[in-house]
C-alpha cells in the first residue's frame, strides 16, 4: 500500500512545484519574512493586492498598523521594522529622535502626491462663480474635473464667515447654510492636516516672513489662522467619507491627497465604464508637494525599502495607484502617470505654471503651530532638532 502511495505523492509534489514556479508562487520550503509597518494614508499602497503579490515574489509580506502620520512619529516604534509617514515633517521628527538615540533609521523617498481639496461639482462651480476657483485644462472630460483654487480668496471667505448660500450655491440646485470651510483630519495626528495648516499659514502671513522663525512667532501665526481651520475627522476616514454617498452632506470640501482621487477615478472608470463627474479636485494656488518618507528601522526594513524604491514592478504599481514616482535624484520621473491616465481614459491634471511653491516651517515651529491649532501637546523633540 505504501509503495503504491509514494509515486502518487511524488506526482502531487512535482505538480505543486511546477505550479509554484510557473505561477510565481512560493515553494513550501522557501522562507517568507513578515515585516511590521506603521503608517497612515500610504497604507493604500501596501494593502493593494498587486503590491502584495509582487512582494510575495520577493518572499516578503507586510503587516500594517494604521495610524495618523504624526501619531507614527510620537509613539514607540520598537515593535516595527519600518514606518511610512506621509510627509517630511513627521519623517524629520522620527529620524531626529532616532538619530539622537543612536538608533537605526534609513530614509527613502519613492514617490510624492500633492495636497488637494476634494469637493463636489456644485461647490466648485459656486467658487468659480465667485471668482475663487477656475477650471484647469484637461482633455477627456465633458466637464472639468480639476480647478485651481485661489487660496487667498478662499481663506478670505472663511474669515468673513460667509456661507455657501451667500455665494449663491442655490443656482446649482443646492441649499447649504453652513459656513465655507475645508474639513481636514485631526491636526494632532495627521500629516495632511499639518501640511494644510502650513499652507494656510503661508497664504495668510500678511507682510511677515514665509514661515515662522521663532517659537513665539509660530504660536502667534497659529492663533491668527486657527479660525480658518476646521479639523477633527480621523485621518483614515476623511477620503472614505468624501467618496461615500453621504459625503456631500457631511463634509463638502475635504483635505486629501491627489493619488487618492486619481485611484478612485481609475477604479470607477474600470468598474462602471465612466468617470465620476460629480466629484472634482481643487488645486490650491499655493502648493506643497508632500513627500512620503519610507524609514527603515532595521536591516530587514531596509530590504523592503530597496524593493519599494528600485523594483520596476513596484514602481509601476505605485504610479498606477496615482503617485508621482521619483527618480534616484528625487525628481518626478518622466510622464508615466500621464501616459497611464491617458490609457485608462482619465483626464490628466494640467497644473498652471504660475503656482507658488510654499515652504514648510522647520519641524519645531510646525510642532508649535500644531499644538496651538489642535490643543495637543507639542512633540518632545531631541536636542539639536531643526
Amino acid at each position: 500500500m505504501l509503495l503504491l502511495f509514494l509515486p502518487a505523492l511524488a506526482t502531487v509534489l512535482t505538480g505543486f512545484a511546477t505550479l509554484a514556479v510557473s505561477g510565481n508562487l512560493l515553494l513550501p520550503f522557501e522562507s517568507v519574512i513578515v515585516l511590521e509597518g506603521k503608517m497612515a494614508s500610504k497604507r493604500d499602497f501596501f494593502e493593494d493586492e498587486e503590491v502584495q503579490r509582487i512582494l510575495l515574489k520577493h518572499r516578503v509580506q507586510v503587516h500594517i498598523t494604521s495610524t495618523g502620520s504624526r501619531e507614527v512619529a510620537l509613539r514607540d516604534l520598537g515593535a516595527f521594522d519600518f514606518v511610512f509617514p506621509s510627509g517630511q515633517p513627521a519623517g524629520d521628527l522620527i529620524t531626529g529622535v532616532r538619530s539622537a538615540a543612536g538608533q537605526y533609521a534609513k530614509v527613502r523617498r519613492p514617490f510624492v502626491s500633492p495636497i488637494v481639496l476634494a469637493t463636489y461639482r456644485e461647490y466648485a462651480e459656486t467658487l468659480r462663480d465667485a471668482g475663487i476657483a477656475r477650471p484647469l485644462p484637461a482633455g477627456g472630460a465633458d466637464q472639468p474635473l480639476y480647478y485651481s483654487l485661489d487660496m487667498q480668496k478662499f481663506l478670505e471667505s472663511i474669515d468673513k464667515g460667509q456661507r455657501w448660500n451667500d455665494l449663491g450655491i442655490g443656482r446649482h440646485g443646492i441649499s447649504n447654510a453652513n459656513r465655507i470651510v475645508a474639513q481636514s483630519p485631526d491636526v494632532c495626528t495627521s500629516n495632511s492636516a499639518g501640511t494644510y495648516l502650513a499652507l494656510v499659514s503661508f497664504t495668510w502671513r500678511g507682510n511677515g516672513p514665509d514661515v515662522p522663525t521663532t517659537t513665539e512667532e509660530a504660536s502667534s501665526r497659529a492663533q491668527s489662522v486657527k479660525h480658518l481651520m476646521e479639523q477633527g475627522l480621523p485621518a483614515a476616514d476623511v477620503f472614505k467619507t468624501y467618496i461615500s454617498p453621504e459625503g456631500k452632506g457631511i463634509a463638502p470640501v475635504v483635505v486629501a491627497y491627489e493619488h487618492q482621487y486619481l485611484t478612485y477615478q481609475v477604479r470607477n472608470r474600470a468598474e462602471s465604464g465612466r468617470l465620476d463627474s460629480e466629484r472634482v479636485l481643487l488645486y490650491p494656488s499655493s502648493q506643497f508637494v508632500t513627500q512620503p518618507q519610507f524609514i527603515a528601522l532595521n536591516t530587514q526594513g531596509e530590504r523592503l525599502g530597496e524593493l519599494v524604491t528600485e523594483d520596476p514592478e513596484l514602481r509601476r504599481r505605485a504610479m498606477e495607484l496615482g503617485f508621482r514616482i521619483l527618480d534616484p535624484a528625487g525628481e518626478v520621473a518622466g510622464d508615466q502617470l500621464s501616459r497611464f491616465l491617458t490609457e485608462r481614459n482619465v483626464p490628466i491634471p494640467a497644473l498652471s505654471g504660475d503656482d507658488t511653491r510654499s515652504p514648510m516651517p522647520r519641524i519645531r515651529h510646525l510642532e508649535q503651530m500644531i499644538s496651538v491649532i489642535g490643543d495637543c501637546p507639542p512633540a518632545q523633540l531631541p536636542e539639536g532638532a531643526p
